[in-house]
């Protein structure tokens, strides 16, 4: 049995292998040879175990797929899925090179924004840090003085004094209250009634919504055109892309969506009576349904929205 937390295999570690497997198999190299090789060459020992493992499941008679499923944890249901939609359709090798374009394209999306938020994230720290220090250490001397005096002080300034001295003599109470606190809140937004009005709530707050709205939007437009370009049926890959979406707001929408498609409707047309897809995603995807262009237009989509987050 494999050991999936010896080493994380990342994203990069997964599209450089599955660059170099399409390299492989595109040359004419048989599936089994071709993993041989690869196996050869991955720098990662959990990656070079998986597939030395799954190169003898195929070897034992097995589709690369069925191999691949046994790891969820490494290869998700859109990757498994797009292989075996490369397996039945005999273009293998160019499955593997999408996969690995869109494997790549959601990493350096994810390293960019992650790297945009650090100073933000750091500067909140702190000040959260430094406010916590204000009132704990300093206020608490300064009242002091305001108190020897008997000076009359302003509401703000009494305000300010009555919060330092709470946090002061009751810091054993707020620290477990805090925790708390956070916990409930967690638990609250990860249950079925929760999820819905906090995602909901996400998508339409005033700083991050339309951020998480266009990166949900990439994605969405990104997976699906990849998923038909290669050859995955349009209901299941919209199963696929409910599991990639991460809001239950826009899921619910992707149920809809499918369900209307499975009895004869476009997919513009639920998208635009939702309201959670702007306009031009929908005329988008409606030109592309006419004319015959739709993972071409899904793909367009998805870099104008990269370059905008």
């Amino acid at each position: 049995e494999i050991n999936l937390f010896a080493e994380k295999v990342n994203s990069q570690d997964l599209a450089t292998a599955t660059r170099q497997l399409a390299t492989l198999v595109g040359s004419g190299i048989p599936l089994v040879s071709s993993l041989s090789a690869l196996v050869e060459q991955i720098e990662n020992n959990t990656l070079k175990g998986i597939l030395a493992a799954v190169k003898q499941r195929v070897n034992e008679g097995a589709s690369f797929a069925d191999a691949l499923k046994e790891y969820p944890k490494v290869f998700s249901n859109l990757y498994m899925n797009m292989v075996r939609a490369g397996e039945t359709s005999g273009a293998l090798d160019v499955v593997l090179n999408r996969l690995a374009d869109f494997t790549e394209s959601q990493a350096q999306l994810k390293s960019k924004i992650a790297g945009t938020m650090v100073y933000p994230a750091l500067m909140i720290v702190m000040a959260v840090g430094v406010t916590a220090m204000l009132f704990v250490f300093v206020i608490p001397k300064i009242s002091k003085i305001f108190e020897s005096q008997r000076m009359a002080l302003p509401l703000p300034t009494q305000v300010l004094i009555g919060v330092s001295n709470f946090m002061t003599n009751y810091w054993a109470i707020l620290l477990p209250l805090l925790i708390l606190s956070v916990w409930g809140f967690r638990r609250y937004i990860n249950s079925k009634k929760g999820r819905p009005k906090w995602d909901r709530f996400v998508l339409r707050s005033p700083l991050f919504g339309s951020l998480i709205r266009m990166i949900a939007i990439s994605r969405f437009c990104k997976t699906l055109g990849t998923l038909l370009a290669s050859g995955v049926p349009l209901l299941t890959a919209f199963d696929i892309v409910k599991n990639v979406l991460q809001n239950a707001v826009l899921v619910e929408v992707i149920n809809t969506v499918r369900d209307a498609v499975k009895e004869g409707d476009s997919i513009a047309a639920p998208l635009k009576r939702s309201g959670e897809f702007p306009p031009i995603v929908t005329h988008m995807v409606d030109i592309g349904e006419k004319s015959g262009q739709l993972e071409p237009m899904l793909m367009n989509v998805a870099k104008s929205y990269d370059v905008q987050i």
